[in-house]
């Protein structure tokens, strides 16, 4: 019998996993990586001056929602792929809707400007080239202590399960990173915030291969 036959057949005879553990191993994770992305945030790339001032604004709250929902959607697939033959589905259904909205809005924001210098601005922002980076930097922390986690769990698609993972990370870091970053465009968040996440998604998909291997 091949090695992915038999575990096959042992998540079939395993059943559920206990519903409490995995969520707890998520709240460890979130918590820890959230720290130390903040303390990122606060000793290397600084909050924003104005944050006061931006979070009475509405497009503050608009990306934290976003990223926000990209991150929940990673939760809710980890949570069910750290599972004996669980299912990412709700998760990605979640993730993907978000995405593709803000996409939309984007766009329209993009198409819609009165020129193509003002349509560039609001790709570029001023910070187009650090922004997706940084995200990527201030994710990584929870992501490897995410893996670590989701080791403990009980996972059978370690591609999947790692990208979750990353989805999770990627999503909880953008949301952090806005207290720093002042871009406030659908078109920005939508093109280098999007990317952002999914570049710690795709690491977790990736390190999720060997790391989560039974």
């Amino acid at each position: 019998m091949r090695t992915d036959d038999l575990i096959d057949a042992l998540a079939a005879d395993a059943g559920p996993a206990p519903g409490l553990a995995p969520r707890r191993r998520l709240g460890v994770t979130l918590v820890g990586g959230g720290l130390v992305a903040l303390l990122m945030v606060l000793t290397w790339l600084r909050m924003r001056p104005d944050l006061s001032e931006a979070m009475r604004g509405g497009m503050f709250w608009t990306k934290a929602v976003y990223t926000g929902l990209l991150g929940l959607g990673g939760y809710l697939a980890i949570e069910r792929l750290g599972r004996p033959a669980g299912s990412g589905r709700r998760g990605w259904m979640l993730a993907g809707a978000a995405l593709g909205l803000f996409i939309l809005a984007g766009t329209i924001q993009m198409m819609t400007s009165p020129s193509i210098l003002v349509a560039l601005h609001l790709m570029r922002g001023h910070s187009w080239h650090v922004c997706s980076v940084n995200i990527l930097a201030l994710g990584i922390p929870m992501l490897a202590l995410g893996l670590w986690a989701v080791r403990g769990m009980a996972p059978t698609r370690p591609a999947q399960a790692g990208f979750a993972m990353g989805l999770f990370a990627g999503g909880a870091a953008a949301t952090i990173y806005g207290l720093h970053c002042p871009e406030n465009t659908f078109t920005f968040v939508a093109l280098w915030y999007s990317l952002g996440v999914l570049l710690v998604a795709a690491l977790g998909g990736l390190l999720g291969r060997w790391a989560l291997r039974w």
